[in-house]
């Protein structure tokens, strides 16, 4: 033993008495130290003694989509790091298409018993959906939380993006370069977040432009999430003649630059594009993004504490609460190239009229 606490000592550069007084959790040692003597021994390898491991305070399930889209693995790793503290252990299920749907998953974590579950874009956010699927979860009761996505008549906190606002402010990006003549694309109809980035695109169109409705609907492409769907919505787009798109994610906007590639047009110089998320890496792409900003960390931790909050007793308001997206300016965006100027023709000479 004495071998092992100096092994101990040695390894997290404290002395021996020290280890001693945090393997039998007795008082007087600061947090950090108590911390670093704890890794010593997983780094060691020994096992931490009984009274010191940390016990869980129950399981709490965790949907989200396909990982894919590096949004939801960046939601998914917060939620986690928010959930630590409480000493819940977050159950990650992670649909795919053709796998196991969202009700599948839900069966599952009511067979392990768990405290609560968070929906991350979920079918919550569909409204061809039918949402008495979280009304019966309520009623058990069971705590639930949603993420990206509204559905009226839900008595459970919702945690959104204000889709509408960063539509516009998109929009507003492109129209302060020059830019007139802007397409949006985004994915299907059903699902509320779209509908709010189209009523915003068409807001600030509207507002800021001389567009007219029908130019809007025909600028306005709705396509399945991700490179490809934006692939081929941006090459109909260009198509029409648009200088600017505003994309629904950031998946679909690496998919427009694709696009515009493929019709030997330049990104910026030909065409902007703005993406949506900024998701994980968006900086590092050719050329860096322009998109704009989900807060997901602050989204993640008040989730996590309005969930925890139900599961103690405590509920939150059932409501949505909206958090504000932010812009961020890279190198996929740049001033409008100006209309040529048409040449003037030389007025045709004048014959003498013959006498």
């Amino acid at each position: 033993m004495r071998a092992r606490l100096s092994d101990i000592a040695q390894q997290a550069e404290v002395s021996e008495a020290t280890v001693s007084r945090v393997l039998n959790d007795r008082p007087g040692v600061a947090p950090e130290t108590r911390q670093a003597v704890l890794t010593a021994l997983d780094v060691l390898g020994y096992e931490r003694p009984a009274r010191l491991r940390k016990r869980s305070a129950g399981l709490v399930g965790l949907v989200v989509p396909e990982l894919d889209n590096p949004i939801f693995p960046a939601f998914a790793q917060i939620i986690e790091s928010a959930l630590a503290p409480t000493g819940y252990t977050p159950v990650l299920c992670t649909q795919t298409p053709g796998g196991v749907r969202e009700d599948e998953y839900v069966e599952m974590l009511l067979d392990r018993q768990v405290s609560g579950i968070v929906f991350v874009s979920g079918l919550h956010a569909d409204t061809a959906a039918d949402h008495d699927r979280y009304r019966t979860l309520l009623a058990r009761p069971l705590p639930i939380v949603m993420i990206n996505g509204y559905a009226p008549g839900i008595p459970a906190p919702f945690v959104s993006c204000d889709d509408r606002e960063s539509a516009e402010l998109a929009v507003a990006h492109l129209v302060a370069l020059g830019h007139r003549r802007i397409g949006l694309i985004t994915g299907p109809d059903r699902f509320v977040p779209v509908q709010r980035k189209v009523a915003g695109y068409k807001a600030a169109m509207r507002r800021l432009t001389d567009i007219s409705d029908d130019d809007l609907t025909e600028l306005t492409e709705l396509s399945l999430f991700g490179v490809e769907g934006g692939e081929a919505a941006a090459g109909r787009l260009i198509g029409r003649g648009v200088t600017g798109l505003v994309c629904g994610s950031d998946l679909m906007a690496l998919g427009a630059i694709r696009a515009a590639r493929q019709r030997g047009r330049s990104v910026p110089e030909d065409v902007s594009v703005v993406g949506y998320d900024d998701s994980p890496l968006m900086a590092f792409t050719d050329p860096p993004l322009t998109t704009v900003r989900q807060p997901v960390a602050a989204m993640a931790v008040a989730a996590v504490r309005a969930l925890v909050d139900e599961i103690n007793g405590h509920p939150s308001p059932n409501s949505e609460y909206l958090f504000r997206p932010e812009l961020v300016v890279r190198g996929s965006t740049a001033v409008a190239r100006p209309a040529p100027t048409p040449k003037r023709q030389r007025p045709a000479p004048t014959l003498p009229v013959p006498a």
